[in-house]
């Protein structure tokens, strides 16, 4: 009887003990953030790797979740005669949910993998003990920028995913279903509401601080070589994609609860 008894205490306590780490290095992370020096040439470095350089994938994203969105509503509403909502539930799910949460998820999978590899690497190779050796604090130097930098761009990418998932529903409903360009338009601004937007891009910087936490503490506590890094490099992906999903349902809850 003892044995699983213990064993369930183990995983307890090993959970909790995780979950503290993490607390801990993520406070670390945020008072660096708000406490001078400010390292603005590395934050700048890493927005134009985190918002430019994912411009693609979040783009192509868009685009074919607006499209297919578009479609999909069609066909489920004309069982009931309600083709004309197309254009308002499109704007309002890509605005509220489906732009800052595909961005989101394809952001960390390509960012959050990143930042785990190459903190993970510098772990591994000694590079933050050296950093500690010359004075430098690593959460300063590595951590800081990587969360303000994310936090910074992910909601300027889902300003650009929005756009681009409305023009895909656009160009769908107009091109295929058969929808006039004025009136798709017309119904697509006049029921779009600013609280929309706005819950959108809040979701969007709380993922962004998000996914660069995971990848930072993940990587920033690799160990074992090579092993360890591509262990923290799937950790960082799985970890983010977990607490993005969760952190949706809670932003939506307070936004939008009765």
């Amino acid at each position: 009887m003892t044995n699983p008894i213990a064993f369930v205490g183990r995983g307890a306590i090993g959970a909790f003990a995780a979950v503290g780490r993490l607390t801990v290095f993520a406070g670390n992370g945020l008072q660096h953030c708000l406490r001078p020096p400010f390292y603005l040439g590395l934050i700048g470095r890493q927005m134009l790797s985190i918002g430019y350089f994912s411009l693609p994938v979040v783009g192509m994203t868009a685009v074919f979740t607006g499209m297919v969105l578009a479609l999909q509503i069609y066909i489920g509403s004309s069982r009931f005669n309600a083709e004309n909502a197309v254009a308002t539930i499109v704007v309002i799910a890509i605005a509220r949910e489906l732009g800052p949460v595909l961005s989101g998820l394809m952001v960390a999978g390509r960012v959050s993998a990143a930042m785990a590899a190459e903190l993970g690497t510098m772990r591994v190779t000694e590079q933050i003990d050296a950093l500690t050796t010359l004075s430098t604090n690593p959460f300063k130097y590595l951590v800081a920028p990587r969360l303000i930098a994310a936090t910074v761009t992910m909601p300027l990418l889902v300003i650009v995913s929005d756009i681009i998932g409305v023009m895909g529903g656009y160009l769908v409903g107009t091109g295929k279903l058969g929808f006039n360009y004025g009136s798709y338009l017309k119904s697509t601004v006049d029921y779009l509401e600013v609280m929309d937007v706005v819950s959108g891009l809040v979701k969007a910087a709380a993922f962004g601080f998000i996914l660069a936490l995971m990848g930072c503490y993940h990587g920033y506590h690799s160990r074992g070589g090579a092993q360890g890094v591509g262990a923290a490099t799937t950790n960082a992906v799985v970890s983010a994609s977990v607490l993005i999903l969760a952190a949706n349902y809670l932003i939506t809850e307070l936004f939008f609860a009765s």
